[in-house]
């Protein structure tokens, strides 16, 4: 039998320093890891300082980690950490011999007066194993993109699921005492108190909704889920359309199943009130060229900020929205919609995990921005098979999921009854025509309920129940030569008189239907 090798010289512990392909060393420092390594055993709290910041594989030094390990293993069985004990660790795991044994451990505590610096030297430890992270990574994706065997486009989302593992990974924040968050929240209640209308966050338009959350809050992740048809698109087209038009609230609408120009389409049909077949067409009377060019005015410099980017990762949202923010001061972003996104790059065991992790990143991001994040989601079909009239959606009902629920501030609903009742009035003989309601299923910082809404299915929109403008009101006033600003929309102006004149150029809208796409809501 061979006999066991003596690894207590301290020659064969002179590893040689690993090279990038460069040439150059990679980024190390291997007296502040000894110098991290001889605090930890002089002082007991000394762990709890870096325990959040440094992990094995963040020494440089094979011998390094070793140690490290025996220390993390003693503070799991909140064992005292000091130098007779490490070494005592080491022993049991067999590896004492091979980081040159006891005088090792003595001469790293040997080096150090005491542990004062710690924090610091473990952070500049944290940032040489996180550039050799980086290093690694833009190194195998080069490899991979010198090999021509590999897909261009599943190497670019290989690597933007990496970096934003390595990202995430490394992504800390210190606690903050109480006194200026204390000191921050008094701020916001008295600039909600200044504010006439009694909202602290952004207004949508829709008055009962707003009264229910005082407006879209700040850092919160706001889920709208429906089934097909209900009309979630829809909603929150006539939303950023109120909030922009209305309140000059920059919004961000990152479409993954619609293309901008469908989307505008369906903007021009909420605002200018004309049904969306014919806006395909073409086929306009004079006045509806009128109101089409009087009313889409409006549309003209609002801050809404569309990306119909296929197949978006989290990873792309994330840089987007970073840049959204930064250069045109954006202050929510819509997402229509959430399971059609992916994290693209990262290995997952089912779906369910991977919108787990989706849903997780844009929680993170609603608080790094700052701003609220309205994602839509689907609903699976068990709102179709309940029998009799109770097809109000559920929780339980979120598609794909339950991190959805969890990770999400709101969870909200769109119901139309009427959909399912195929009838003008409910069993308690209610008037349901045009009804939809907006159920706030979760809200955790408020109150839970019902808002309600008036639907226009031939226009694609959402209005609040008191507000009817009818298109043979508008048509009327038309032909008797001018038409005034509704009510519904006092921003509206008066369009001029004239059966036969038509302004502009209709050409503009004549081009073919896109995709053969309907104007049934989504």
């Amino acid at each position: 039998m061979e006999p066991k090798r003596n690894y207590q010289s301290r020659k064969s512990n002179n590893y040689a320093p690993k090279t990038s392909e460069l040439g150059k060393l990679q980024p190390q420092d291997k007296e502040l890891e000894e110098a991290v390594l001889g605090a930890l055993m002089l002082e007991k709290d000394a762990y709890t300082i870096v325990c959040d910041i440094l992990k094995k594989e963040s020494f440089y030094e094979p011998t390094h980690q070793t140690i490290y390990e025996a220390i993390t293993q003693l503070a799991a069985r909140q064992r005292p950490i000091d130098m007779l004990t490490v070494v005592e660790q080491l022993r049991q795991n067999g590896t004492l011999d091979e980081i040159g044994g006891a005088v090792r451990i003595s001469e790293l505590t040997g080096r150090v007066a005491s542990a004062a610096h710690i924090e610091y030297h473990a952070r500049i430890v944290a940032q040489k194993y996180l550039a050799r992270e980086l290093i690694s990574f833009s190194s195998e994706i080069q490899n991979k993109a010198f090999d021509e065997t590999n897909d261009v486009d599943d190497l670019l989302q290989e690597a933007e699921g990496k970096l934003f593992e390595i990202s995430q990974r490394n992504v800390k924040k210190d606690v903050t005492q109480i006194d200026p968050v204390i000191n921050e929240a008094i701020k916001q209640i008295q600039i909600a108190a200044n504010r006439t209308d009694g909202m602290s966050g952004l207004q949508t338009g829709f008055y009962e909704l707003d009264r229910y959350t005082s407006g879209w809050q700040n850092s919160d992740l706001i889920i709208i889920a429906a089934r097909p048809a209900m009309g979630k698109t829809a909603f929150v087209l006539s939303m950023a359309k109120n909030m922009a038009v209305g309140y000059n609230t920059p919004v961000a609408i990152f479409s993954l199943e619609m293309s901008n120009v469908q989307l505008v389409n369906r903007l021009i049909v909420n605002t200018c009130e004309i049904p969306g077949e014919k806006i395909k067409s073409g086929q306009l009377q004079p006045y509806e060229w009128e109101q089409l060019m009087s009313r889409i005015k409006n549309l003209y410099n609002a801050p809404i900020y569309i990306d119909d980017t296929p197949s978006l990762s989290v990873f792309e949202l994330r840089t987007k929205a970073r840049r959204l923010v930064r250069e045109h001061n954006v202050k929510i972003i819509i997402i229509d919609y959430l399971q059609l996104m992916n994290a693209s790059g990262m290995s997952f065991g089912s779906r369910e995990q991977e919108v787990s992790t989706i849903s997780r990143s844009l929680k993170q991001l609603a608080k790094e921005l700052n701003i609220p994040i309205i994602a839509l989601s689907q609903l699976n079909r068990g709102v179709e098979t309940r029998q009799g009239e109770n097809k109000r959606p559920q929780l339980a009902d979120l598609r794909e999921s339950g991190a959805i629920e969890q990770d999400a501030d709101m969870v909200c609903f769109i119901h139309r009854p009427e959909y399912y009742l195929k009838s003008s009035q409910d069993d308690s003989g209610r008037d349901i025509r045009g009804l939809a309601e907006f159920i706030i299923a979760k809200h955790r910082s408020g109150a839970t309920g019902d808002a309600r809404m008036r639907f226009k299915n031939e226009l694609a929109r959402f209005q609040n129940w008191d507000d009817d403008t009818s298109l043979q009101n508008i048509q009327s006033k038309m032909n008797s030569g001018t038409v005034a600003a509704t009510d519904s929309n006092p921003m509206q102006p008066s369009m001029p008189t004239g059966s036969s004149a038509i302004i502009g150029n209709p050409d503009f809208l004549s081009e073919p239907p896109l995709s053969g796409k309907s104007d049934v809501p989504f």
